[in-house]
């Protein structure tokens, strides 16, 4: 694989406020492409398993709640440095806190309704990943606008 890939879920106050389409336009406008995308209604067991880190903590159970009120969109992104670039994209945790230009700063103002999840690592990508979706779900294909995103004429994606 010649990109990173990373794991996106537009959570339910995203989608109620019909954000999905901007937040899209700003990813595939970076330059990301999108391998894989679902729109779910994600189970209590599954926010509680894919927030565990999480429990205990006083903002736990009001999260689980907030990410069953409403369907989510996943995506699966590919792209150089996806990890990193999509969670400066998003912003800070808290939507006051995020600067302008970032997806939360420029449309959150909640602590809690942040709009948007991004994996925070590769490997947490790869389980992540793997919770939402199964292999035959991502659908890798050559981009022929890769070439005016990255210099791909070396080795590797400059």
């Amino acid at each position: 694989m010649l990109f990173e890939r990373t794991l996106v879920m537009l959570k339910p106050d995203a989608v109620q406020r019909r954000l999905v389409g901007e937040i899209i336009r700003r990813i595939e406008g970076k330059g990301f492409q999108i391998i894989g995308l679902k729109m779910t209604w994600l189970t209590e067991e599954f926010v509680r398993d894919h927030y565990g880190a999480h429990k205990g903590k006083d903002f736990f159970e009001p999260l689980v709640r907030y990410m069953i009120s409403g369907p989510v969109v996943a995506m699966v992104l590919e792209g150089k440095r996806a990890v990193s670039v999509l969670r400066r994209m998003m912003g800070e945790t808290f939507g006051c806190d995020s600067p302008p230009g970032s997806i939360r700063g420029d449309l959150a103002l909640s602590n809690r309704y942040n709009l948007v999840h991004g994996s925070d690592s590769v490997e947490s990508a790869a389980e992540e990943i793997g919770r939402f979706f199964n292999d035959e779900e991502l659908v890798s294909h050559p981009a022929e606008g890769l070439r005016w995103l990255y210099d791909m004429t070396g080795d590797t994606p400059v």
